[in-house]
């Protein structure tokens, strides 16, 4: 899967970026199809935020995460990943239902 990671008013250093592509890692695991994930982080006056796109065959899988002032970056991508996640199974679970037989 490739992952592309930027910034709105924030610098994108090395150690972020890492953590970004190994916490979206895991949807690899669950998601083999997915192609392409877009990773947008953002920070406004001292509140971040992080969104970000997963492009799959025939679907694009959307997530925001926004958090109160006084957390940081990290716990935003945590909780990017956690919803990703989530979103991912049960995408995963109506397209394997739609198909089953009997």
């Amino acid at each position: 899967m490739h992952i592309t990671v930027t910034g709105q008013q924030i610098d994108i250093t090395t150690p972020l970026r890492d953590y970004v592509i190994d916490k979206l890692g895991r949807i690899q695991r669950h998601f083999d199809q997915a192609v392409t994930a877009d990773v947008v982080l953002h920070m406004e006056k001292k509140r971040f935020s992080a969104e970000a796109n997963i492009r799959a065959r025939g679907t694009v899988i959307h997530a925001l995460a926004e958090g109160a002032e006084g957390e940081d970056m990290y716990t935003m991508i945590d909780l990017l990943a956690d919803k990703l996640d989530r979103q991912v199974l049960r995408h995963k679970e109506k397209a394997v239902g739609q198909y089953r037989p009997g």
